[in-house]
């Protein structure tokens, strides 16, 4: 572990900064830690002369942390609650991840996008933002600019829906319950799904409702994760078979399936079965530990993303954000108009 320690507290350093930052200067949760750790990272890197020594810890950081930060993720799923209230927002959900993604596929052949970038876009779209993308990247085996430049794509247009799709919801009359799965369906990232929901219930005057349903809509498309990365663990695996085939060489397949989502889904379980089997203090402790799980797989996702900064060249990554900035552009357009469609047709607007 020794050789990991610098590298690992440094992460850690930033990730702290990062975190207190949103904590102190509430206007910064529209851009979320994540972004700041990635942004504090990529300059701390310039200042660093001799990366040798905390390059192992960033490694581990960027890869396992950030595979831990799924399964904790996990632990705050209640299935129960999603089943209750988020199976009825279900056909949207299908039907915005699958746009998404069939845009991204598209976008990819027509701008010659790279295959993983495109991959992490579509399914940062989709999905849940950095969370999907968290889980995606070791499956695909996305490196840390590819990683980088996914995230500050999904950022940018997480910033624009929280501030102008409150607004947007107004002038196009939809109900509260309308806004709540526009909002959970058609915004990327919690965090901004968190932001634009609030603004809509101070806005009307409901007292918290919209922000309740938006965030457990959100959840329902969370668990997309777990179909999403097993798919493309075997599209991997297949692949890989077919070059150790040319190559007589082996395939682990060990090494490509993707274990942390299992265990993301037995954390989800274990959730559900106590939350349904407590009562009283007990159901109260379990939920402070639920809570405090949760709070660390956010902790850990922010490490992740500092990590991901310090591999990061910000030149390079400006250099080719025009492209992927399009792509996004296009899977988020595409999913906020299947959103409102989808409503008028099945009469919730």
């Amino acid at each position: 572990m020794k050789k990991y320690t610098k590298g690992i507290i440094l992460c850690f350093l930033i990730a702290i900064v990062a975190w207190m930052a949103v904590k102190i200067f509430s206007n910064l949760e529209v851009i979320g830690a994540p972004i700041i750790a990635i942004l504090m990272g990529m300059i701390i890197s310039f200042k660093i002369k001799d990366k040798s020594i905390y390059k192992e810890g960033i490694g581990f950081t960027s890869k396992k942390i950030l595979q831990y930060a799924v399964i904790l993720l996990g632990f705050g799923l209640n299935l129960a609650t999603v089943g209750k209230v988020g199976l009825s927002s279900l056909p949207i959900i299908i039907s915005t991840i699958t746009t998404s993604l069939i845009v991204a596929y598209i976008m990819h052949k027509v701008l010659h996008v790279p295959v993983n970038i495109s991959t992490l876009i579509g399914v940062g779209s989709s999905i849940c933002g950095g969370s999907a993308i968290a889980a995606t990247a070791p499956v695909i085996d996305a490196d840390d600019e590819e990683i980088a430049q996914a995230i500050s794509v999904i950022f940018l247009f997480n910033v624009i829906a929280a501030l102008i799709f409150p607004t947007l919801g107004a002038m196009l009359g939809l109900s509260n319950e309308g806004f709540g799965l526009f909002a959970g369906t058609a915004i990327n990232d919690t965090s901004s799904v968190t932001a634009a929901a609030s603004t809509w219930d101070t806005f009307h005057g409901t007292n918290g409702a919209v922000l309740g349903y938006a965030t457990i809509v959100k959840l329902t498309r969370t668990l997309a994760i777990i179909p999403i990365t097993l798919v493309l663990s075997l599209i991997r695996i297949k692949k890989e078979r077919a070059a150790s085939l040319n190559t007589n060489g082996k395939v682990k397949i060990s090494k490509i399936f993707p274990m942390f989502i299992l265990y993301f889904v037995a954390a989800s379980f274990l959730t559900t079965l106590i939350t349904a089997i407590c009562t009283g203090s007990s159901l109260e402790i379990a939920e402070h530990v639920f809570h405090f799980l949760k709070q660390m797989s956010k902790f850990f996702i922010i490490m992740a993303m500092s990590a991901i900064g310090l591999n990061t060249d910000i030149v390079k990554l400006v250099k080719k954000g025009g492209k992927p900035i399009l792509m996004g552009f296009c899977c988020w357009i595409s999913i906020a108009a299947v959103s409102i469609l989808l409503q008028h047709i099945l009469g919730i607007l």
